[in-house]
């Protein structure tokens, strides 16, 4: 199930340049089964909604003035699932159905639905993000691992500063295709080795600890040289890992 969420997400870094379709992403995600919990700019100006225009809800009545229209959700329950259906299934790119969902700036009836459906979710999520240090704190967790993989993949892609300049070209896309199998390669030979050092520090007597392993990173490249010639013609791949460093050359690179 984790490729419905890729998918998903691939539509919410989209999103990011057009906040007025922020409530849809949300809806989206919550329709399929996930929670998505953004770092919100500017929340003093973010509004809170309700579905109860008769309920009371103390201190929070004054803020929460909006209200959700659920007749609109309703009306358009089973075009939602379907959606939800093509989402899980893949049959659609979430970046493709939030264009067709607010095709030229305005919103259609069914972009509006979710766009409401959506606003549960967002109020639910900021009176969290509000009152819960400890969510904060995962946010701001999952945004500086997303964050250090980008720092990865600009430091991969520096030619141009990682901007693809020249004008669209048929199998252009394949560039950025390239760039996410590098980044990938560089992840998975970081964590081959980070697991063999903590194996190797263990047998050594040294208490590598869960709580110490939880703050390792598989997207560090200091280690790693970018520049030169790359021939990956050997056909005689051997097996293993190279031997580890000594502590007083630590500093030099692989």
């Amino acid at each position: 199930m984790e490729r419905p969420r890729a998918r998903l997400l691939e539509g919410a870094a989209w999103e990011a340049a057009r906040p007025k379709i922020l409530t849809i992403v949300f809806g989206l995600f919550a329709i399929c089964g996930y929670q998505f919990s953004p770092r919100i700019a500017d929340l003093g100006d973010t509004r809170l909604w309700r579905t109860n225009t008769r309920a009371v809800y103390g201190p929070l009545d004054a803020m929460s003035r909006h209200t959700i229209r659920l007749d609109r959700i309703r009306a358009h329950w089973c075009d939602m699932l379907r959606v939800a259906g093509s989402l899980t299934m893949g049959t659609v790119r979430a970046y493709d159905l939030i264009r067709m969902l607010s095709a030229d700036g305005r919103t259609t009836g069914l972009g509006d639905a979710f766009a409401h459906y959506g606003r549960i979710f967002k109020t639910l999520h900021l009176l969290q993000f509000i009152s819960d240090s400890g969510y904060r704190r995962m946010i701001g967790t999952q945004l500086n691992v997303q964050e250090g993989r980008h720092r990865l993949a600009r430091k991969i892609c520096f030619g141009n500063r990682g901007q693809l300049r020249q004008r669209y070209r048929e199998g252009m896309e394949n560039q950025l295709g390239t760039l996410g199998l590098a980044l990938n390669a560089v992840v998975w030979w970081n964590t081959l080795y980070l697991d063999a050092a903590v194996k190797q520090l263990r047998e050594q007597g040294f208490p590598a600890t869960e709580d110490m392993c939880a703050r390792l990173s598989p997207i560090r490249y200091d280690h790693i040289n970018f520049l030169g010639r790359y021939a990956f013609t050997r056909t005689d791949l051997t097996t293993g890992l190279r031997p580890f460093h000594e502590q007083a050359a630590n500093a030099e690179s692989y």
